[in-house]
């Protein structure tokens, strides 16, 4: 399979995600496609915060949980607005 940046896609990753997480990605598809005439999928989006949290150089040190995870994007963000 290739992306559609021309990277070649290695593994297919298929997440659990509860009613709400699914409601939300729904929604934000759909704000993109009235906004701009493009309806992002759900790949687009994952593949997007994926990219986000790499560039942000997030690793998995000392992180032990999804809430742990939040917080390391959230600082590294700050450090963002600080530049």
């Amino acid at each position: 399979m290739q992306r559609e940046d021309n990277e070649v896609m290695k593994h297919r990753v298929i997440t659990m995600l509860c009613r709400d997480e699914i409601d939300f990605l729904d929604k934000l598809g759909k704000d993109a496609l009235f906004s701009t005439g493009h309806k992002l999928s759900y790949n687009e989006i994952l593949r997007a915060l994926i990219d986000f949290a790499m560039e942000m150089g997030i690793s998995g040190e000392k992180i032990d949980s999804g809430k742990m995870l939040k917080t390391k994007l959230i600082e590294g963000l700050g450090k963002l607005e600080n530049h």
